[in-house]
């Protein structure tokens, strides 16, 4: 598969079944976070909000989540009954999407970020 120009792209190269998964979720993120910038980042559909927001993918048998580390962590008890590592999660392509958690994710990640960015904003700067 080439690497894809955007989202709609990236959707349009699956089967009918992963199309629908892979929409609704790109839906739920939009969502919550109107704001954000769809991209393609890492051959993946991606969103960007004062810096990457959140990734995802389709494979074989599952969506393929990547809220970066800091929210699986966060909400590692919802997450249990799903296959994660340290920075992703797998939400099984024959079962429905868990769409409120991933609104909860995202929210994390948009208050994650807004934070960094405040953090940055106070820092007093050097004068050369």
């Amino acid at each position: 598969m080439k690497k894809p120009a955007n989202i709609d792209e990236y959707i349009a190269g699956f089967p009918a079944e992963t199309q629908v998964l892979l929409q609704q979720f790109r839906e739920t993120v939009k969502a919550v976070a109107p704001a954000a910038t769809e991209t393609i980042s890492y051959a993946m559909p991606a969103f960007k909000l004062d810096g990457m927001l959140v990734w995802f993918a389709a494979h074989a048998n599952h969506i393929g989540f990547y809220p970066r580390a800091s929210a699986i962590e966060e909400f590692k008890q919802e997450l249990s009954g799903y296959k994660s590592a340290k920075g992703t999660v797998q939400f099984p392509i024959n079962k429905p999407l868990p769409v409120d958690l991933i609104k909860e994710m995202v929210q994390f990640r948009m208050l994650e970020n807004m934070q960094k960015i405040k953090v940055k904003k106070s820092k007093p700067t050097k004068a050369i």
